[in-house]
């Protein structure tokens, strides 16, 4: 079975140890680059790889220029997805920390653009695999051999800043903002030199597809979210963002689980958006 959007911790345990599966542990925490690291390095899935957002899932961050997490250059993704030996049969299992597995869903989101369809997000992460009793490690895997992957691009599956403002100008596509809804509106900005939103999105902050329990909404509560978010639109007519193009696909990964693909994402998102000062910015 090839799991696609999400695996249940009883599923992704049952695989532990098995050659074709690959587990990733992607924490991370802003401000605190190396957190994610000791984390891993203090407890993590037995078997589990470290990918790390800044190093492994994104390139460096040039201020004034690029968002916060720009993506790596294509020749770089695959040098780092042949060395960790990934080739068509393996099944990819990322996990992160953090409410709504953003990081993982970098990783999971990452891979889709590359054209390996055979992974998936632990739905409800870390937390919800220490409460169902399952064990962590503290040894480090050996690395299997190195591969040669062969990438098969998805360029459709991302949007510059020019085609948001064209497709909104156009009103071709519904923009949504995975930031919560005091940044939205402006009323703060913790991160980024400018406070606000695109003008003409819809705040869509991604922690609405969480439960409390920490897990994914069911299908049918994501259909009506997003349903009432974009009322009739195509996954390809559906335009994600955030600070920097990690939590926004929170709201990729909700809305390919409830089975209607992948919402196109803006990778540079609001920290880009805010480098060009001629691009409008609105706020309320």
């Amino acid at each position: 079975m090839k799991y696609d959007t999400l695996i249940s911790v009883h599923d992704a345990a049952s695989r532990i140890g098995d050659p074709d599966w690959l587990f990733f542990d992607c924490r991370y925490t802003l401000g605190d680059g190396g957190k994610g690291r000791r984390d891993y390095a203090a407890g993590h899935l037995p078997g589990a790889h470290f990918a790390s957002l800044d190093d492994d899932l994104a390139s460096p961050h040039v201020p004034g220029v690029t968002g916060r997490h720009p993506l790596p250059a294509k020749e770089v993704w695959v040098e780092t997805l042949s060395r960790w030996g990934i080739h068509p049969a393996t099944q990819i299992v990322a996990y992160d920390a953090g409410v709504g597995q953003s990081a993982a869903g970098r990783l999971w989101w990452m891979l889709k653009w590359a054209g390996h369809d055979r992974v998936a997000v632990l739905d409800g992460g870390l937390p919800c695999w220490v409460a169902a009793g399952q064990s962590l490690a503290t040894e480090t895997p050996s690395h299997r051999q190195a591969g040669r992957f062969v990438p098969r691009w998805r360029d459709d599956m991302q949007v510059s800043a020019a085609e948001v403002a064209a497709r909104l100008a156009a009103g071709s596509a519904t923009v949504l903002d995975a930031r919560a809804v005091e940044r939205f509106r402006g009323d703060v900005e913790p991160i980024d030199p400018v406070a606000g939103h695109i003008p003409g999105a819809i705040s869509a902050p991604f922690t609405a597809n969480i439960t409390p329990s920490g897990l994914m909404a069911p299908v049918s509560t994501l259909v009506e979210r997003f349903d009432a978010l974009a009322p009739g639109r195509r996954a390809e007519d559906v335009i994600l963002y955030c600070g920097s193009g990690v939590s926004a696909i929170q709201n990729a990964l909700a809305f390919a689980h409830t089975g209607r693909g992948i919402p196109r994402l803006y990778p540079g998102s609001w920290s880009e958006w805010v480098t060009d000062p001629s691009r409008p910015v609105a706020r309320s």
